[in-house]
């Protein structure tokens, strides 16, 4: 741990956590985990970061609550404020999507918009450079969130949400998606709702596994994605080769299983699997009424053509997805 002395310490208004050094069990260091599982990882492209660690003077880093090909995410103490933030520190290189990134932070943060997604989008309160032993590292730093729905399925019986709790928290996020594309003209590949800065490799549109150009409704798939996991203990896709590490030709051919091939353009859409069909044709594992309403806003969403996808308000304003609201 970065340790300062008490002379350097003006401006914080609490003390550093001492993390226990001894007597703890180590992780085996031949085991893969978290990034180390990404078909791209390379190591020296990640901040070290290490718990306990004083960040720019003022950010003392505790546990990691995410990961991805771009960064790792850390809840952290800003002991000048005394309250808990958000680190997301960045990998070296893309440094025009590091620059990039933060310039629309400090948009979002300067330009006053009446939109009601703007509250669903956290705010960027700080940001600054760490030198790491292969180059530099954006660090930017958020406010803390509340519980993931990640979290929360893990506390609900089965471990799933009926139809109806799951609407809440899409509606919200397609308002949020809406607001990013109607006010700022972003692509938001990222967002999901475990984390959203975190896209899982399972939950990628396949016009981004093949490199193709994309819109706005790249966005639609990766909603839609994480509905189905909400509601469902089995994931539609997992993207795991054998060795447990994602993989995309296995994605791929899942789904190809899932939608069916892809048509000249990119085909139309086939969604055959007995994995997730009874033998009267009945959608598995599911709660609630209007199964087969869910069923077609899923479908409306995983279109393989971006140009066949619904907007965020097209996908938002569904017969489906607002029945109920206001009983």
């Amino acid at each position: 741990m970065r340790r300062r002395t008490v002379a350097s310490s003006v401006g914080w208004t609490c003390t550093p956590k001492v993390f226990q050094s001894s007597g703890v069990e180590l992780l085996d260091p031949s085991i893969a985990l978290d990034e180390e599982t990404l078909p791209t990882y390379q190591p020296e492209k990640y901040y070290p970061v290490n718990q306990g660690e004083l960040l720019n003077d003022r950010y003392q880093a505790l546990p990691k609550i995410g990961y991805g090909v771009t960064s790792t995410v850390w809840l952290a103490k800003d002991l000048t404020a005394s309250t808990y933030v958000v680190l997301k520190v960045r990998v070296t290189g893309r440094t025009r999507n590091h620059e990039r990134e933060l310039r629309i932070y400090k948009q979002m943060n300067v330009k006053q918009s009446k939109h009601p997604g703007r509250i669903f989008v956290r705010k960027l309160l700080d940001h600054f450079d760490i030198q790491g032993p292969h180059g530099r590292h954006v660090c930017l730093v958020h406010e803390s969130l509340g519980m993931s729905a990640n979290v929360l399925l893990k506390m609900t019986p089965g471990q799933v949400m009926t139809l109806d709790d799951m609407k809440a928290g899409i509606r919200q996020l397609l308002i949020a998606l809406d607001f990013l594309h109607s006010e700022y003209h972003i692509i938001h590949t990222d967002r999901t709702i475990y984390n959203d800065d975190i896209m899982p490799s399972a939950y990628r549109a396949p016009d981004m596994m093949l490199r193709s150009s994309w819109g706005y409704k790249v966005d639609i798939w990766n909603i839609a994605m994480p509905a189905w996991d909400i509601v469902s203990p089995r994931t539609l896709i997992s993207g795991r080769n054998s060795d447990g590490i994602f993989d995309d030709r296995v994605h791929m051919a899942e789904l190809v299983a899932l939608l069916g091939p892809p048509p000249p353009d990119f085909r139309e859409q086939r969604p055959l699997s007995s994995a997730f069909w009874d033998d009267l044709g009945n959608w598995k594992s599911i709660k609630g009424e209007d199964k087969e309403g869910f069923l077609r806003w899923l479908r409306m969403a995983l279109q393989w053509n971006l140009e066949h996808r619904p907007t965020a308000l097209g996908l938002l304003y569904d017969e489906w997805l607002m029945k109920g609201l206001g009983e």
